[in-house]
């Protein structure tokens, strides 16, 4: 397919260069920064640009992987095409976004974090597909086919929650990373000795679902050991409320298996 990028971020780059490794051609890079555009055209063979106005009217395929706030925007500057598909990459924006502005629309989410310092194999990275039409559908699927082992049908409700469960697991995960970190080192401690827990977790979730591994004081309702820790975040009142929370939730949902 002959498919041009709108975009240059994170999820565009890991896009592009998947979509050249599997046979297709990447004619134009847009973004409004050229400078930033033309990175990742030299990396996937393409033209960069930094106008839609100039946008080839004739790809089988107009990729928009911006801002969620923005696409309805890049989608509306996009010019007439007979018979070219436009896509988003978000999570949480409707299919919808694209009536009016083309015939034949869907989506390819890629149910993945990306940042440009890593490389991700695509090929195990699970897409959602959904079309304007089953004819669309089967385009989309096969461009997806061709990127990943897993491709699904997946409406815009569906894949919402889809979003929404992935900044639990993901970003919010993270950012209790983050939370951890900080403790640490504000009492002379590495990051590094929390890492094999961490990968442990995340490699039982692999085999079980999360509620049936969850350990920790809440589980065992271990009140002594909960109060020690609320006592050492005494001067941080944001994240002892965060930890009450939590542990609060925790506690419901293993009450809820016994």
């Amino acid at each position: 397919m002959n498919i041009v990028l709108l975009g240059s971020g994170n999820v565009a780059t890991h896009l592009g260069r998947a979509l050249v490794d599997a046979g297709h051609r990447i004619t134009q890079v847009y973004s409004p920064t050229q400078a930033h555009a033309m990175v990742l055209a030299d990396a996937v063979n393409a033209r960069a640009i930094d106008d839609l106005a100039v946008v080839e009217p004739n790809a089988d395929v107009y990729v928009i992987a911006v801002k969620d706030d923005a696409i309805a925007q890049v989608a509306a500057q996009l010019p007439p095409s007979s018979n070219g598909i436009v896509v988003h990459t978000a999570g949480s924006v409707a299919m919808e976004v694209f009536a009016g502005h083309a015939e034949r629309y869907g989506v390819v989410y890629p149910v993945q974090t990306f940042s440009k310092a890593k490389a991700v194999d695509f090929s195990a990275v699970p897409v959602a597909v959904e079309a304007s039409d089953p004819a669309t559908y089967t385009a989309l699927a096969r461009l997806g086919e061709s990127l990943s082992t897993r491709v699904f049908p997946c409406d815009s409700g569906q894949r919402l929650s889809l979003h929404v469960a992935a900044v639990f697991a993901c970003n919010f995960a993270n950012h209790l990373y983050a939370i951890g970190a900080g403790i640490l080192r504000e009492h002379g401690l590495d990051f590094g000795l929390i890492r094999p827990l961490i990968l442990e977790t995340a490699e039982k979730v692999m085999m079980h679902e999360p509620e049936d591994v969850q350990t920790g004081p809440a589980v065992r309702n271990d009140i002594g050991t909960m109060q020690r820790h609320l006592a050492l975040l005494d001067g941080q009142p944001d994240l002892a409320e965060l930890y009450r929370k939590l542990s609060e939730r925790i506690g419901r949902q293993s009450a809820l298996k016994t």
